[in-house]
Protein backbone atom coordinates (compact mmCIF):
# COMPACT_ATOMS: atom_id res chain seq x y z
CA UNK A 1 0.00 0.00 0.00
CA UNK A 2 1.47 3.87 -1.09
CA UNK A 3 1.83 5.28 2.23
CA UNK A 4 1.66 8.56 0.40
CA UNK A 5 -1.91 8.11 -0.96
CA UNK A 6 -3.62 7.70 2.45
CA UNK A 7 -6.21 9.60 2.85
CA UNK A 8 -4.39 11.60 -0.04
CA UNK A 9 -7.77 13.23 -0.69
CA UNK A 10 -9.16 14.91 1.80
CA UNK A 11 -5.48 15.58 2.79
CA UNK A 12 -5.11 17.57 -0.87
CA UNK A 13 -8.86 19.15 0.08
CA UNK A 14 -7.44 20.70 3.42
CA UNK A 15 -4.37 22.00 2.05
CA UNK A 16 -6.22 23.82 -0.78
CA UNK A 17 -8.31 25.50 1.52
CA UNK A 18 -5.84 26.53 3.78
CA UNK A 19 -3.87 28.37 0.81
CA UNK A 20 -7.26 30.21 0.36
CA UNK A 21 -7.12 31.39 3.66
CA UNK A 22 -4.70 33.55 3.43
CA UNK A 23 -6.51 36.28 0.76
CA UNK A 24 -9.53 36.60 3.19
CA UNK A 25 -7.76 37.11 6.32
CA UNK A 26 -5.32 39.51 4.74
CA UNK A 27 -8.41 41.48 3.18
CA UNK A 28 -9.84 41.87 6.75
CA UNK A 29 -7.29 43.22 8.32
CA UNK A 30 -6.81 45.67 5.48
CA UNK A 31 -10.52 46.65 6.35
CA UNK A 32 -9.75 46.96 9.94
CA UNK A 33 -6.65 49.33 9.41
CA UNK A 34 -8.78 51.06 7.09
CA UNK A 35 -11.91 51.17 9.51
CA UNK A 36 -10.24 52.65 12.43
CA UNK A 37 -6.99 54.36 10.89
CA UNK A 38 -9.61 56.59 8.63
CA UNK A 39 -11.91 56.85 11.34
CA UNK A 40 -14.76 55.18 9.08
CA UNK A 41 -17.09 54.27 11.85
CA UNK A 42 -17.51 57.61 13.06
CA UNK A 43 -20.55 58.58 11.74
CA UNK A 44 -22.49 55.27 11.94
CA UNK A 45 -21.82 55.87 15.37
CA UNK A 46 -21.77 59.40 16.58
CA UNK A 47 -20.83 61.08 19.79
CA UNK A 48 -23.66 62.70 21.71
CA UNK A 49 -22.93 66.76 21.94
CA UNK A 50 -22.91 67.47 25.61
CA UNK A 51 -24.08 70.83 26.63
CA UNK A 52 -20.69 72.12 28.73
CA UNK A 53 -18.39 70.69 25.81
CA UNK A 54 -17.27 73.15 22.66
CA UNK A 55 -17.48 72.42 18.92
CA UNK A 56 -13.56 73.81 19.75
CA UNK A 57 -12.47 71.01 21.91
CA UNK A 58 -14.76 68.05 20.52
CA UNK A 59 -12.90 68.55 17.07
CA UNK A 60 -9.13 68.76 19.13
CA UNK A 61 -10.30 65.81 20.56
CA UNK A 62 -10.97 63.39 17.19
CA UNK A 63 -14.50 63.68 17.12
CA UNK A 64 -15.86 65.11 14.08
CA UNK A 65 -19.24 63.37 13.74
CA UNK A 66 -22.15 64.21 16.45
CA UNK A 67 -25.96 63.89 17.45
CA UNK A 68 -27.41 66.79 19.09
CA UNK A 69 -30.63 68.05 20.35
CA UNK A 70 -30.82 71.96 19.67
CA UNK A 71 -33.46 74.33 20.70
CA UNK A 72 -34.06 78.40 19.93
CA UNK A 73 -32.51 78.25 16.25
CA UNK A 74 -32.54 81.58 14.44
CA UNK A 75 -32.17 82.27 11.17
CA UNK A 76 -29.45 84.15 10.34
CA UNK A 77 -30.84 85.13 6.78
CA UNK A 78 -28.16 83.10 4.57
CA UNK A 79 -27.95 79.87 2.53
CA UNK A 80 -25.48 77.84 1.23
CA UNK A 81 -25.66 76.76 -2.43
CA UNK A 82 -24.25 74.15 -4.85
CA UNK A 83 -24.83 74.26 -8.52
CA UNK A 84 -27.62 76.92 -7.93
CA UNK A 85 -29.23 74.59 -5.68
CA UNK A 86 -29.88 75.54 -1.86
CA UNK A 87 -28.45 72.49 0.41
CA UNK A 88 -28.19 74.15 3.50
CA UNK A 89 -29.62 77.28 5.60
CA UNK A 90 -27.27 78.95 8.56
CA UNK A 91 -28.57 79.19 11.54
CA UNK A 92 -26.86 80.33 15.03
CA UNK A 93 -28.18 79.29 18.87
CA UNK A 94 -26.27 79.46 22.36
CA UNK A 95 -24.79 76.32 23.51
CA UNK A 96 -24.17 76.14 26.76
CA UNK A 97 -21.80 79.71 27.26
CA UNK A 98 -21.11 79.68 23.39
CA UNK A 99 -23.39 81.05 20.56
CA UNK A 100 -22.86 78.34 17.58
CA UNK A 101 -23.66 78.09 14.14
CA UNK A 102 -25.53 75.44 12.43
CA UNK A 103 -26.06 74.65 8.88
CA UNK A 104 -29.58 72.54 8.35
CA UNK A 105 -30.79 70.38 5.86
CA UNK A 106 -33.77 72.19 3.67
CA UNK A 107 -36.02 69.78 4.93
CA UNK A 108 -35.13 69.87 8.44
CA UNK A 109 -35.93 73.69 8.53
CA UNK A 110 -38.51 73.64 6.17
CA UNK A 111 -36.64 75.33 3.23
CA UNK A 112 -35.91 78.67 6.14
CA UNK A 113 -38.10 78.84 8.82
CA UNK A 114 -37.25 82.00 10.65
CA UNK A 115 -36.79 80.02 14.25
CA UNK A 116 -36.72 76.28 14.67
CA UNK A 117 -38.04 76.00 18.16
CA UNK A 118 -36.22 72.12 18.72
CA UNK A 119 -34.39 69.87 16.11
CA UNK A 120 -32.19 66.83 16.47
CA UNK A 121 -30.07 66.24 14.26
CA UNK A 122 -26.62 64.26 13.29
CA UNK A 123 -23.95 66.47 12.66
CA UNK A 124 -20.33 66.92 11.54
CA UNK A 125 -18.00 69.61 13.02
CA UNK A 126 -16.27 71.53 10.62
CA UNK A 127 -13.40 74.06 10.88
CA UNK A 128 -14.03 77.77 10.07
CA UNK A 129 -13.40 78.78 6.20
CA UNK A 130 -13.75 82.09 4.15
CA UNK A 131 -17.55 80.74 3.57
CA UNK A 132 -17.70 80.92 7.04
CA UNK A 133 -15.69 84.08 8.17
CA UNK A 134 -17.90 85.83 5.19
CA UNK A 135 -20.77 84.73 7.34
CA UNK A 136 -19.71 86.14 10.28
CA UNK A 137 -18.70 89.81 8.64
CA UNK A 138 -21.97 89.61 6.93
CA UNK A 139 -23.65 88.74 10.39
CA UNK A 140 -21.76 91.11 12.71
CA UNK A 141 -23.13 94.03 10.25
CA UNK A 142 -26.60 92.74 10.29
CA UNK A 143 -26.76 92.63 14.14
CA UNK A 144 -24.66 95.97 14.55
CA UNK A 145 -21.73 94.15 16.51
CA UNK A 146 -18.22 94.57 16.00
CA UNK A 147 -16.74 91.93 13.91
CA UNK A 148 -13.96 91.13 16.72
CA UNK A 149 -16.61 90.75 19.49
CA UNK A 150 -19.30 88.59 16.96
CA UNK A 151 -15.84 86.37 17.03
CA UNK A 152 -15.35 86.37 20.65
CA UNK A 153 -18.93 85.21 21.22
CA UNK A 154 -19.27 82.05 18.33
CA UNK A 155 -17.24 79.70 18.13
CA UNK A 156 -14.93 79.11 15.49
CA UNK A 157 -16.48 75.65 14.67
CA UNK A 158 -19.76 75.33 12.90
CA UNK A 159 -21.97 72.39 13.04
CA UNK A 160 -23.04 71.05 9.50
CA UNK A 161 -26.24 69.01 9.04
CA UNK A 162 -25.84 68.67 5.16
CA UNK A 163 -22.06 67.46 5.79
CA UNK A 164 -22.76 64.56 8.03
CA UNK A 165 -21.96 62.27 4.85
CA UNK A 166 -23.77 58.88 5.15
CA UNK A 167 -25.47 59.23 1.97
CA UNK A 168 -22.46 60.66 0.04
CA UNK A 169 -20.67 57.25 1.43
CA UNK A 170 -23.23 55.13 1.47
CA UNK A 171 -21.50 53.50 -2.16
CA UNK A 172 -17.99 53.21 0.13
CA UNK A 173 -20.12 51.41 3.26
CA UNK A 174 -21.98 49.12 0.47
CA UNK A 175 -18.84 48.04 -0.88
CA UNK A 176 -17.04 47.52 2.79
CA UNK A 177 -20.37 45.58 4.15
CA UNK A 178 -20.64 43.35 1.22
CA UNK A 179 -17.10 42.43 0.72
CA UNK A 180 -16.15 42.17 4.10
CA UNK A 181 -19.16 40.03 4.58
CA UNK A 182 -18.32 37.71 1.31
CA UNK A 183 -14.75 37.78 2.93
CA UNK A 184 -15.90 36.61 6.36
CA UNK A 185 -18.01 33.76 5.14
CA UNK A 186 -15.36 32.47 3.04
CA UNK A 187 -13.13 32.70 5.54
CA UNK A 188 -15.78 30.65 7.87
CA UNK A 189 -16.96 28.18 5.30
CA UNK A 190 -12.81 27.60 4.35
CA UNK A 191 -12.19 26.71 8.18
CA UNK A 192 -15.11 24.45 8.34
CA UNK A 193 -13.94 22.51 5.18
CA UNK A 194 -10.39 22.15 6.54
CA UNK A 195 -12.03 20.87 10.09
CA UNK A 196 -14.79 18.73 7.75
CA UNK A 197 -13.50 17.88 4.16
CA UNK A 198 -16.87 15.72 3.44
CA UNK A 199 -18.61 19.24 3.53
CA UNK A 200 -16.49 20.94 0.85
CA UNK A 201 -17.65 21.35 -2.57
CA UNK A 202 -15.86 18.83 -3.99
CA UNK A 203 -17.18 16.04 -1.91
CA UNK A 204 -20.54 17.30 -1.20
CA UNK A 205 -20.96 17.10 -5.32
CA UNK A 206 -21.00 13.26 -4.84
CA UNK A 207 -24.12 14.14 -3.08
CA UNK A 208 -25.55 14.54 -6.56
CA UNK A 209 -24.59 9.94 -7.10
CA UNK A 210 -25.11 9.13 -3.21
CA UNK A 211 -23.96 9.22 0.40
CA UNK A 212 -20.97 11.53 -0.51
CA UNK A 213 -19.28 10.57 3.21
CA UNK A 214 -19.24 6.43 1.63
CA UNK A 215 -18.48 7.70 -1.70
CA UNK A 216 -15.06 9.53 -0.39
CA UNK A 217 -14.53 6.84 1.86
CA UNK A 218 -14.49 4.37 -0.82
CA UNK A 219 -12.89 6.36 -3.61
CA UNK A 220 -9.81 6.98 -0.85
CA UNK A 221 -9.95 3.21 0.08
CA UNK A 222 -9.33 2.34 -3.74
CA UNK A 223 -6.41 4.93 -4.14
CA UNK A 224 -4.52 4.03 -1.28
CA UNK A 225 -4.81 0.31 -2.13
CA UNK A 226 -3.91 0.75 -5.84
CA UNK A 227 -4.30 3.40 -8.50
CA UNK A 228 -4.94 2.37 -12.02
CA UNK A 229 -3.54 5.06 -13.40
CA UNK A 230 -1.77 8.04 -12.21
CA UNK A 231 -0.25 11.49 -13.51
CA UNK A 232 0.94 14.32 -11.49
CA UNK A 233 -2.49 15.39 -10.16
CA UNK A 234 -4.88 12.98 -11.74
CA UNK A 235 -5.70 9.66 -10.85
CA UNK A 236 -8.52 6.34 -11.91
CA UNK A 237 -9.01 3.75 -9.67
CA UNK A 238 -11.86 0.69 -10.06
CA UNK A 239 -14.94 3.43 -9.84
CA UNK A 240 -13.44 6.83 -10.03
CA UNK A 241 -11.54 9.55 -11.63
CA UNK A 242 -9.60 11.94 -9.14
CA UNK A 243 -7.95 15.05 -9.51
CA UNK A 244 -6.00 16.81 -6.49
CA UNK A 245 -4.27 19.69 -8.45
CA UNK A 246 -3.82 23.19 -7.19
CA UNK A 247 -6.50 24.70 -9.18
CA UNK A 248 -9.39 21.98 -7.77
CA UNK A 249 -10.11 18.62 -6.04
CA UNK A 250 -12.77 16.37 -7.54
CA UNK A 251 -13.90 12.76 -7.34
CA UNK A 252 -16.02 11.64 -10.05
CA UNK A 253 -17.43 8.02 -10.36
CA UNK A 254 -16.45 6.81 -13.80
CA UNK A 255 -20.13 5.42 -14.52
CA UNK A 256 -21.65 9.22 -13.79
CA UNK A 257 -19.37 10.31 -16.98
CA UNK A 258 -21.06 11.01 -20.27
CA UNK A 259 -18.40 13.40 -21.98
CA UNK A 260 -14.22 14.14 -22.22
CA UNK A 261 -12.77 16.40 -24.34
CA UNK A 262 -9.02 18.43 -24.15
CA UNK A 263 -8.62 22.09 -24.93
CA UNK A 264 -5.35 23.82 -25.66
CA UNK A 265 -4.08 26.97 -24.80
CA UNK A 266 -1.46 28.85 -26.38
CA UNK A 267 0.82 30.78 -23.56
CA UNK A 268 2.39 34.01 -25.29
CA UNK A 269 4.02 37.17 -24.36
CA UNK A 270 3.57 39.73 -26.48
CA UNK A 271 4.93 37.44 -29.83
CA UNK A 272 6.77 35.38 -28.13
CA UNK A 273 5.12 32.13 -28.19
CA UNK A 274 6.47 30.45 -25.12
CA UNK A 275 4.02 26.92 -23.77
CA UNK A 276 0.93 25.14 -24.38
CA UNK A 277 -1.37 24.08 -21.83
CA UNK A 278 -4.05 21.48 -21.88
CA UNK A 279 -7.52 21.00 -19.99
CA UNK A 280 -9.62 18.43 -19.35
CA UNK A 281 -13.09 18.71 -19.50
CA UNK A 282 -15.21 16.36 -18.23
CA UNK A 283 -19.32 16.75 -18.25
CA UNK A 284 -21.11 13.94 -15.78
CA UNK A 285 -24.66 13.19 -15.13
CA UNK A 286 -26.54 15.92 -13.07
CA UNK A 287 -25.29 18.89 -14.58
CA UNK A 288 -21.92 18.34 -13.19
CA UNK A 289 -19.24 19.91 -15.22
CA UNK A 290 -15.00 19.89 -14.35
CA UNK A 291 -12.11 20.88 -15.57
CA UNK A 292 -8.74 20.19 -15.05
CA UNK A 293 -6.56 22.57 -16.12
CA UNK A 294 -2.56 23.27 -17.18
CA UNK A 295 -1.53 19.80 -17.55
CA UNK A 296 0.33 17.57 -20.41
CA UNK A 297 -1.24 16.47 -23.52
CA UNK A 298 0.37 13.09 -22.67
CA UNK A 299 -1.39 12.77 -19.31
CA UNK A 300 -4.49 14.42 -20.29
CA UNK A 301 -4.35 11.71 -23.84
CA UNK A 302 -3.76 8.80 -21.40
CA UNK A 303 -6.41 9.70 -19.04
CA UNK A 304 -9.05 9.89 -22.11
CA UNK A 305 -7.75 6.69 -23.58
CA UNK A 306 -8.40 5.01 -19.71
CA UNK A 307 -11.68 6.62 -19.26
CA UNK A 308 -13.16 5.70 -22.18
CA UNK A 309 -12.21 2.13 -22.16
CA UNK A 310 -13.41 1.85 -18.59
CA UNK A 311 -16.59 3.32 -19.50
CA UNK A 312 -17.88 2.79 -23.28
CA UNK A 313 -20.86 5.11 -23.25
CA UNK A 314 -18.52 8.40 -22.54
CA UNK A 315 -18.59 10.24 -25.66
CA UNK A 316 -14.28 11.49 -26.44
CA UNK A 317 -13.65 14.63 -28.28
CA UNK A 318 -15.60 18.10 -28.74
CA UNK A 319 -17.79 18.20 -31.41
CA UNK A 320 -21.82 19.86 -32.06
CA UNK A 321 -22.71 15.16 -32.30
CA UNK A 322 -21.30 15.11 -29.07
CA UNK A 323 -22.59 18.34 -27.71
CA UNK A 324 -25.98 17.96 -28.75
CA UNK A 325 -26.02 14.21 -27.23
CA UNK A 326 -24.80 15.41 -24.10
CA UNK A 327 -27.49 18.16 -24.35
CA UNK A 328 -30.40 15.63 -25.17
CA UNK A 329 -28.92 13.43 -22.64
CA UNK A 330 -28.93 15.57 -19.23
CA UNK A 331 -31.65 17.82 -21.07
CA UNK A 332 -32.35 21.39 -18.68
CA UNK A 333 -31.66 21.92 -14.98
CA UNK A 334 -34.58 21.68 -13.46
CA UNK A 335 -34.79 24.86 -11.84
CA UNK A 336 -34.52 26.26 -15.74
CA UNK A 337 -37.62 23.99 -16.83
CA UNK A 338 -39.60 25.45 -13.99
CA UNK A 339 -38.53 28.92 -14.63
CA UNK A 340 -39.53 27.62 -18.78
CA UNK A 341 -42.71 26.11 -18.08
CA UNK A 342 -43.82 29.32 -15.94
CA UNK A 343 -42.91 31.60 -18.79
CA UNK A 344 -44.94 29.49 -20.75
CA UNK A 345 -47.72 29.52 -19.21
CA UNK A 346 -47.58 33.77 -18.66
CA UNK A 347 -47.27 33.62 -22.53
Amino acid sequence: MPENYEHYITKNIKASYQRRLFAPILYLLLLLILWFGLSLSAPLFPSSLASDASLEDMRRSGTNYVTATLTDLKFTGYTQKYLSRTVGYYYYTMHGEECIIVLLSPKTCEEGLSLVPKTSIHGKILPGDDAFDELLSNLSKDLNWTEHGIRSKVSGCLLSEPDYGIVPNFLLYSVVFVTGGYALVSLILFVIYICFPVFSPPCQNLALFGNPRKLLEQAEDELATLPQLATEDMFITEHFFIETSPYGNAVIPIDQIIWIYKYSTLHKFFWYHFSISYTLHISANRHLYIQCPKNMKSDIDGIIDYLAEANHDILVGFSEQNRLKVQKIQGSPMRLNRLLDFLNRRV
